[in-house]
This record gives C-alpha cells, structure tokens and sequence, in this order.
C-alpha cells in the first residue's frame, strides 16, 4: 500500500509539473506571437531577436511543433525584408532545419509546406536568372503540398495570389488571376478556425493589401 501511495503521489507530482511547464509554454507563446500579431512588420534585428526567442522555447518544449515553425517563419521574413542578399542563404538554411524539426513533430503539415515555399522564394531572390527554375519549381511543389494537405488554409492561396501577382505575364503571372485567387484566399481566412490562439493565423491583412494591387 505504501509502495501504491508513493506511486501515485509521485505521478501526481509530475502531473503537476508537466501542468507548470505546459502553462509556462503557453504563456511564452502566446506573448511572443501576440507581439507578431501586433507587429505588422519587423525590423530585421527585431526578427533575429524573435527568432532567437521561440528557439529558446523550441529547446525547452522539445516536443512542440510551433516554435520551430514561428523560428522558422522570423527567418525567412528576415530574408524578405533585409537588404543583404549575401545572408539570406545562411538565414534560409536556418529556416529549413527548424521547419525539418517542426515536421519531424508533425508530418505532413499544411502551413509547414508553407514557410517551405517561402524559403524557396526567398533563395530563388539571390539571383532570379539563375536560380528561378529551381526554386520557382520547388516553391509551387510545396505550395501544392500544402494544398493538398489541407485545402482550406487560407495562406495557400494568399501564396498562390502573391506568386501570380508578381510573376510576369510572359511566365504565368497575371493580375486577373491573382485578383481570383486572393479573393479565394480572403474567402477562406473568413471560415477559417485556428486550432488555438497560438496556432499560424498570419496572412490577412497582407492578402487584403495585395488584392488592392491586384484590382
């Protein structure tokens, strides 16, 4: 009986601290991805302090997806809003390891296959003559991944709207069809449910932005 009494007091003792740190992850996440949500846009030093801060918690929450994929997404907006195309190789590598740990915790993953399509955008920006039917390529197959593992994520299209508004007509691009496809995409943010307040729901007002230009 005593050894069953101990058992059990040592399993709610570790329930409890599991609560704790499921708590404290909570909170951290919801704080810094609140910041993003509040933020609009970042500096590229306030995006390597981001990105250094959901590592951190990435460390400590070893089984959570979410701040490999929030690591990943600072890093790769850093490669779009920095003026050194000299790092956005070494930031986009950076990128591409935390989105493979983010998959190894949850395969198959719509919004992963996502940031994956950005990452290639963002190499193919280091040289487009060169680099664009590789990466180009490779950012529409994650793009359709990402379709095809979940139809109703609104940034598939809000991608897809993007990538045919600034792609020249000669190539596939057309204003129209971005107009089409943005609306599809603000259709879709509008049923759209996160799973929870710290689950990817970025996306919205740029798509809003864009279909503007696309008019």
């Amino acid at each position: 009986m005593k050894r069953l009494l101990l058992s059990l007091f040592m399993i709610g003792g570790l329930a409890t601290v599991a609560a704790a740190q499921s708590a404290q992850y909570q909170d951290a996440m919801s704080k810094q991805v609140a910041d993003l949500d509040s933020s609009g846009t970042f500096a590229p030093d306030a995006l390597v302090a981001k990105t250094n801060t959901f590592e951190r918690i990435a460390e400590a929450e070893k089984t959570q997806w979410l701040p490999y994929y929030y690591a990943a997404y600072c890093q790769v907006m850093s490669c779009f809003v920095g003026q050194d195309k000299g790092k956005i190789d070494e930031l986009a590598d950076k990128a591409a390891a935390n989105l493979d740990k983010a998959e190894t915790l949850n395969p198959k993953n719509s919004e992963v296959a996502c940031i994956r399509s950005l990452v290639a955008s963002a190499r193919l920006m280091v040289d487009p003559a060169s680099r664009g039917m590789k990466y180009g390529m490779e950012a529409g197959q994650q793009i359709e991944l990402a379709k095809s593992y979940n139809a109703e994520n609104p940034r598939v299209y809000l991608l897809l709207g993007q990538s045919l508004l600034f792609t020249p007509e000669q190539f596939g691009g057309s204003k129209s069809k971005a107009k089409t496809m943005l609306e599809t995409a603000l259709q879709k943010y509008a049923a759209f449910k996160p799973e929870s307040a710290i689950a990817p729901h970025w996306g919205e007002p740029y798509a809003k932005e864009l279909l503007t230009k696309a008019q």
